[in-house]
């Protein structure tokens, strides 16, 4: 059966997602503008940097909940790397779609408000209000994906 638009990005950024060096959640993110994959990251230690499997966690080393403290990760989240990836490659996100496996938190909604991203499409839950906040007062349609 031919998916739809939603679950065939969904998918790739599920895929994508597998690349993540990260021991606590494999995030991944696809960038897509009139149903054409502009960039993709996955949640990781930035390029030439040792992975958290072979330095450990430090968030987890210091006991910090999911949600917080997010200076204290030596990794890059899966919005952040595709936006980074499109600005490398002078891509405009202007317009976009960003579909994520999980809830931004409040850090990358702000970087997707300034691109001018227009929808996120999320599926994993994420313990950050303040990110819902920022999205619905930049009017950036926030929609959670239930799957097929």
């Amino acid at each position: 059966m031919r998916p739809n638009w939603d679950e065939y990005f969904m998918d790739i950024a599920t895929i994508v997602a597998r690349r993540s060096t990260c021991l606590r959640r494999q995030v991944g993110a696809v960038v897509v503008r009139e149903n054409r994959i502009l960039a993709t990251g996955y949640n990781g230690a930035p390029s030439g940097l040792r992975h958290c499997a072979e330095t450990g966690c430090l968030r987890d080393k210091m006991g910090i909940p999911s949600g917080e403290r997010h200076e204290l990760c030596r990794g890059l989240h899966a919005e952040q790397n595709a936006i980074i990836q499109a600005a490398l490659y002078g891509i405009s996100l202007q317009g976009c779609t960003f579909y994520i496996t999980h809830q931004p938190c409040s850090l990358c909604a702000k970087m997707m408000v300034n691109v001018g991203a227009v929808k996120v499409v999320f599926q994993g839950e994420y313990p950050d209000q303040l990110a819902q906040d920022i999205f619905a007062e930049a009017g950036l349609e926030l929609v959670s994906w239930q799957g097929k």
